[in-house]
């Protein structure tokens, strides 16, 4: 059933999502953690969608 529910709220803005993981991806944006390192030069990205795009150029 589809409620429409945001139960999971961002600590740091008003923004709300439906799920747990969603609110994860989101807080990154808040932080200046990079975890997805590149091997090839010493760049490194908030999510993997954009190290991947950043592969290939190598």
């Amino acid at each position: 059933v589809h409620t429409g529910e945001r139960p999971f709220a961002c600590a740091h803005c008003p923004k709300t999502f439906k799920d747990k993981m969603a609110l994860t991806v989101h807080q990154s944006i808040h932080t200046e953690e990079r975890p997805f390192a590149c091997t090839h030069c010493p760049k490194a990205f908030k999510d993997r969608r954009t190290l991947t795009d950043h592969l290939r150029i190598h």
